[in-house]
């Protein structure tokens, strides 16, 4: 029987969780949310994040979602409560499968959180991680989300832009780490990141740091393929897609191809009010 999945973000960040999500279980039908006209989200109060992701997460729901990925670190981080207590479906965020992941990956020790300043203020990952006995060090990275939807991407060429971005990368780690030299793992705490992952781990190494970067979009989809009982990886990606956007359907689908790793066609425009 096929699951239908619908998964939401502020914009074109969540559709790294999405690729997660296609590769573990390729069976589900899947409708993605970018809810481009209203973000950042991480700029608002938490009374208009709570509206705008009630919105979209209600949204998804009437299209017939069984299941809700908040793939938004600020929506999961400021309405993940009032999701679950509003929708009739189950709903999970990407903030404790990430910090699941760490806690395996770290064996109780200390995380370095990588994230937006919004989600850092939020503290979100810091008090998911204490009560998994955990101890977080956050690290706000504001630069890298303009340089990975600028596609400067480091791809292992010598490309200007690509030594940019590890430039920046390296600069940032070598604060954090300076800071907290006992770091035993890294979480990546944007859905963003997941495109620098390499050059995070590469970047490590040369500082002397080779220690795990764990994945939340990765996280994420395990978490849900376990809630679903559903894991096919191995098998072909095959998922059906939908997608959806508030604004810009254009830029929505030259942006999306890059964080999904496959053409995002055929994106409907819709109007969620303000």
């Amino acid at each position: 029987m096929t699951t239908a999945i619908g998964v939401f973000d502020s914009g074109f960040g969540g559709l790294t969780v999405l690729r997660e999500l296609l590769q573990v279980i390729p069976s589900a039908e899947y409708t993605y949310l970018g809810d481009t006209a209203r973000l950042p989200y991480g700029s608002k109060s938490r009374e208009t994040i709570v509206r705008y992701a009630l919105s979209s997460a209600r949204f998804l729901q009437e299209r017939g979602a069984e299941l809700l990925v908040v793939a938004c670190n600020t929506a999961t981080a400021l309405a993940l409560d009032d999701l679950r207590e509003a929708l009739t479906i189950p709903v999970i965020g990407v903030v404790e499968p990430g910090t699941r992941a760490a806690a395996r990956a770290s064996a109780g020790g200390k995380v370095l959180v990588l994230a937006t300043q919004a989600t850092v203020d939020s503290h979100a990952y810091a008090r998911s991680c204490e009560a998994a006995g955990l101890r977080a060090i956050e690290k706000a990275c504001p630069l890298l989300v303009p340089l990975v939807e600028e596609g400067w991407v480091p791809d292992g060429s010598p490309s200007e832009t690509g030594l940019v971005t590890c430039e920046v990368l390296r600069i940032y780690l070598r604060e954090a780490l300076n800071e907290s030299p006992d770091t035993s793992a890294v979480l990546l705490g944007c859905t963003h990141y997941p495109l620098l992952r390499a050059a995070m781990e590469q970047t490590l190494a040369e500082l002397g740091h080779e220690v795990p970067v764990i994945d939340s979009a990765q996280a994420t989809a395990e978490v849900v393929a376990e809630q679903l009982g559903t894991r096919s990886i191995g098998e072909r990606t095959t998922g059906r897609c939908s997608f959806f956007a508030t604004d810009s359907v254009v830029k929505f689908g030259r942006l999306g191809t890059r964080f999904l790793g496959r053409p995002v066609q055929s994106v409907q425009l819709i109007d969620l009010g303000g």
